[in-house]
């Protein structure tokens, strides 16, 4: 049965929420274990993110009874990725003002900057909002080619 209350911005800002609260959950482990600036730590987070545009996708055409269109799919993987990037840059402004050992982290990360730039926390948040909505749209694609109704499959011959 459908539920129609639930549309792709209130499902993208409430999967968005949880993924984000995942996601700082483990940046801040990550903070505290010390391997923050590892590269290595950053696919995490792109998986993680992956995983909640697509869990969004899949509720919200449960949602619709299994029918949705390709633009409201495509909406709610895009709002998620958004909501979470930005409330994941917010922690890590906040977790970068509140301890040295997050800017020590960040610090050891500028080492590894290819282009030279000062990669400071305010940078650093905006380069995970950037990296995140960008990484948010390139999955919500790819899950819409297989969450898609069949109304948008292609015609395999008119003759």
């Amino acid at each position: 049965m459908a539920d129609h209350s639930i549309t792709p911005e209130n499902n993208g800002l409430r999967l968005g929420i949880l993924t984000a609260i995942v996601l700082m959950a483990y940046t801040g482990i990550a903070a505290l274990a010390g391997f923050l600036d590892q590269i290595e730590a950053g696919t995490l987070d792109l998986v993680i993110l992956a995983v909640g545009v697509v869990l969004a996708i899949k509720r919200f055409k449960k949602s619709r009874g299994n029918r949705m269109s390709y633009l409201q799919g495509f909406g709610t993987g895009i709002v998620t990725a958004i909501v979470a990037s930005v409330l994941l840059a917010i922690f890590f402004w906040l977790l970068g003002g509140l301890s040295k050992g997050v800017m020590g982290s960040v610090e050891r990360i500028q080492a590894r900057d290819l282009f030279g730039a000062d990669l400071g926390i305010l940078i650093g948040g905006l380069g995970i909002i950037l990296l995140g909505s960008m990484t948010g749209v390139i999955v919500s694609l790819i899950a819409m080619q297989y969450y898609k109704s069949p109304d948008h499959q292609p015609i395999t011959s008119l003759d």
